[in-house]
């Protein structure tokens, strides 16, 4: 069994790769920095922050949201994990991070490409 910190830093490493990539192939989704070691630490901190969003607000969007669910047949998860994206962005900023989502179309975009290389790293790094 793994223990709760250890899960907890691996969600955080998978979804700092996860937005990395996104970042990487989304046009309108950017991690500045001058250096590699300034890229990295403002990925696993917006990893850290798209966690906690995830883990406060996400719940709460969901269950109000939850009749869309069923209405576009969880379609609508997209558009929820793009708002949820962008609100990680816009505080990212606001804490001087330099993390950047330029609208909802790229928001949506990034959202897919985070939910599919984190469901795949997910699925590699569990165990038994």
């Amino acid at each position: 069994m793994i223990s709760p910190m250890r899960s907890f830093i691996v969600r955080v490493l998978v979804n700092g790769v996860a937005i990395w990539l996104a970042a990487l192939i989304v046009p309108g989704v950017g991690i500045g920095g001058q250096d590699v070691g300034d890229q990295v630490l403002t990925v696993l901190l917006v990893a850290l922050i798209f966690g906690l969003v995830n883990a406060v607000l996400g719940p709460i969007v969901r269950v109000v949201t939850f009749p869309l669910y069923v209405l576009t047949l969880g379609l609508f998860t997209f558009v929820v994990n793009a708002l949820l994206l962008w609100f990680s962005a816009w505080i990212s900023g606001e804490l001087g991070l330099d993390f950047t989502v330029d609208g909802f179309l790229p928001a949506l975009l990034g959202s897919v490409v985070v939910s599919i290389v984190s469901v795949g790293l997910n699925a590699v790094t569990k165990k038994g």
